[in-house]
């Protein structure tokens, strides 16, 4: 098994069929989960390159697969067959300690519910996963700064989640997801505790973010928010039923 390290710096030769490396490949991904004796099948057959520097949206209606498929993309879960390459490194077999590494260094997380802790300042919230990393206290402050700055919410670097709108504190969470500097961003349903203006500017602002060179993928049950990005897939009962590019 390889290191996290080796994971993080290696590269890979395997390329797709437009002659690029996918930053991340899955390959025949089944996810069933098990109870009461009674099989459900979330996720079948998904095969899936995400190319760095893509913006892609998953839709489709609710229980297709989607969050499941984000958990399996964001190291969360483990599919119950089939592979995923990170970087071109099987990463689906890894231990728990060492998802949770790989997934602290590459992989940003965008949530509905933002998940900021209540008793600590913007600030410190976005530092935090940068504390987990080991990063040194003048590193943090300059990465969390440089975050907050892209966000525009650098003058509310003291404030509490509880002074902030909802928008405000998406926006914290997505320098959150940025600070440490992630190969992938993973949306999910970035605008859904929003309302519809506050939604439309994380949504500018995520377009941004890829603009600036930024991967991202996306979960999104509203087809007009999955057409900001470059490429929709479709999921339908576990599979994908339509993969197609932005017109």
């Amino acid at each position: 098994m390889k290191s996290t390290e080796v994971i993080a710096e290696e590269s890979t030769n395997e390329l797709d069929g437009n002659g690029f490396t996918p930053l991340i490949r899955l390959a025949g991904v089944t996810k069933v989960f098990l109870t009461d004796e009674v099989e459900t099948h979330a996720l079948s057959g998904i095969h899936l390159d995400i190319r760095e520097g893509e913006y892609i949206s998953i839709a489709g209606p609710s229980g297709c697969g989607k969050t499941t498929l984000l958990s399996i993309l964001g190291l969360l879960d483990t599919p119950s067959d089939g592979s995923y390459a990170l970087k071109g490194h099987e990463v689906a077999s890894l231990s728990f300690a060492e998802r949770a590494r790989v997934r602290n260094r590459e992989i940003g997380f965008i949530f509905q519910s933002f998940n900021l802790i209540g008793d600590l300042t913007v600030f410190e919230n976005v530092e935090l996963p940068l504390t987990y990393r080991g990063t040194g206290a003048a590193d943090r402050k300059a990465l969390v700064t440089e975050a907050l700055e892209r966000v525009g919410m650098a003058h509310r670097a003291k404030h509490l989640p509880s002074q902030l709108s909802g928008g405000q504190q998406q926006r914290v969470a997505v320098a959150r997801a940025l600070a440490g500097r992630p190969a992938i961003l993973l949306a999910d349903e970035p605008t859904g505790n929003l309302d519809s203006h506050n939604g439309e500017a994380v949504m500018h602002l995520l377009r941004e973010l890829h603009q600036g060179g930024a991967t991202i993928c996306m979960v999104t049950h509203d087809e007009r928010f999955a057409q900001h990005a470059d490429r929709t897939v479709h999921l339908f009962d576990g599979r994908i039923v339509e993969d197609r590019m932005a017109a």
